[in-house]
């Protein structure tokens, strides 16, 4: 079989079908495959989109999707071809080989990069243009790989050590800000787990309300109570007075909020009727209506929802993922709250293995931390940091805390000497502690202990 029939139409009807159909194998491809490797304006306008579509989103486009962006095709003509190539394409995903064509993918990349440098060649040969050729010959060869290579960690020692390398937003404890290097960083997501009523919102807030003193923009998302009350928090915050005093001394929150440096948006959805997706596009829309957010806050994680069909353990390695893959492609710092287990919530110092529904999530984080508070120490004000995971530094240790409820004021008084599981000192600096790597491991999470 000669390589135009082996991958003519057929094949890149089914390659298609894996493009629009598998995230993996488009995560995979994108950075190797172009529009112009299909021969149908039809397929490239798909592959286009997907690409397009993936960028934005990381994910697959849905039916759904296509359906909206074909209806915004001009050409009448362009839009039947559209409209059919996709009916074949999603038939296609159902073929028993659509494996074949993911081993095969890039061969077929690699032919086509070759064979349309063979046809461009063909005009500047009768200009005489050699060295195009060469060099348009060598790229072709070269394809197939992936266009980043990376840090070049020679050539670019000055890169990695510019101010501006790693940006960070500093928190409202010194001591969790040495342990992150200076606060959580652009492209970062931190966590803060705890139990129910145990300060996860107000936690959040104190670290919003810190980032809006020191001049940043911060956008904070809800999904469990709602926006006013959650300006009420941020009112006590500043200005120190208990929430249900705050409507007897509205005239101090106004004048307090009047020597605010930064900016505060609070967007209300309803829980399970978000996605990350939905946060993405309420980020967009945030920068094109030109407020350029710092930091962005989303209370909590868990009550995201995905369009994925998988378990609710997977979809919410889903949500946090794309909550992460979020963070990096906007270059922004994100902070969120996640629920423990009935058995977490009850302990003195709440570990890594008491994440509900999934420990992994927690493993998805660049920083994590629990905020242990049980009944009496709801009562005496009182609670515990425990560093569960710190993508920069050590982990394993307990801080002692405080916490006025009624403001929400929050602060972190000294280091614990001895925990209530000694097993839980970090073996070595910025490693994960015994406890939690045994978890792990016990969970069947492929994830390299060491980064």
């Amino acid at each position: 079989m000669n390589k135009l029939t082996q991958y003519g139409h057929p094949f890149q009807t089914k390659a298609l079908a894996a493009l629009v159909t598998d995230r993996d194998f488009l995560q995979q491809s994108a950075d190797i495959v172009s529009p112009d490797y299909f021969d149908s304006d039809a397929s490239k306008w798909i592959v286009r989109k997907t690409l397009k579509y993936f960028d934005e989103y990381h994910t697959t486009p849905t039916m759904e999707v296509f359906k909206v962006e074909v209806e915004g095709i001009q050409n009448e003509v362009q839009a039947v071809a559209v409209k059919e190539q996709l009916k074949e394409t999603y038939k296609s995903s159902q073929v028993k080989d659509l494996e074949y064509i993911k081993d095969t993918f890039l061969d077929f990349c690699k032919n086509q990069t070759l064979k349309n440098a063979l046809i461009r060649s063909v005009d500047l040969l009768e200009l005489g243009d050699y060295d195009d050729i060469r060099n348009l010959i060598d790229k072709a060869l070269k394809a197939g790989v992936e266009r980043d290579l990376g840090h070049e960690y020679i050539a670019e020692l000055e890169d990695r050590y510019r101010a501006e390398s790693r940006s960070t937003i500093e928190t409202p404890w010194p001591a969790i800000n040495t342990l992150l290097l200076g606060g959580l960083g652009r492209g970062d997501l931190g966590m803060i787990a705890g139990g129910p009523g145990g300060g996860k919102s107000w936690a959040l807030v104190a670290i919003g309300a810190q980032a809006v003193k020191l001049g940043y923009t911060v956008i904070h998302y809800t999904l469990e109570l709602s926006e006013k009350y959650v300006g009420r928090r941020y009112d006590a915050n500043f200005t120190e007075i208990p929430v249900g005093d705050l409507p007897d001394n509205k005239d101090i929150v106004e004048e307090r909020l009047l020597g605010l440096r930064g900016g505060l948006y609070i967007r209300e959805y309803p829980a399970g009727q978000a996605t990350v997706n939905t946060i993405h596009a309420h980020l967009e829309n945030c920068i094109q209506q030109g407020i350029n957010p710092d930091l962005v806050i989303v209370d909590y994680a868990d009550l995201l929802t995905s369009k994925s069909s998988k378990e609710k353990r997977d979809k919410l390695d889903d949500i946090y993922t794309g909550l992460r893959g979020l963070a990096t492609q906007m270059k922004l710092p994100i902070w969120t709250a996640s629920q423990v287990n009935r058995t977490g919530a009850r302990e003195d110092i709440i570990q890594g293995d008491r994440m509900a529904e999934s420990y992994s999530k927690m493993m998805i984080t660049d920083f994590a931390m629990s905020l242990s508070r049980n009944h009496e120490d709801k009562e005496n004000g009182t609670g515990r940091w425990h560093i569960m995971k710190n993508r920069y530094g050590a982990d394993g240790m307990t801080f002692n805390s405080t916490m006025d409820a009624a403001i929400g004021k929050i602060e972190v008084t000294n280091r614990r000497s001895g925990n209530s599981d000694q097993d839980n000192s970090p073996s070595t600096p910025g490693g994960f502690s015994q406890r939690d790597r045994r978890n792990l491991q016990n969970a069947g999470n492929a994830f390299d202990f060491t980064s």
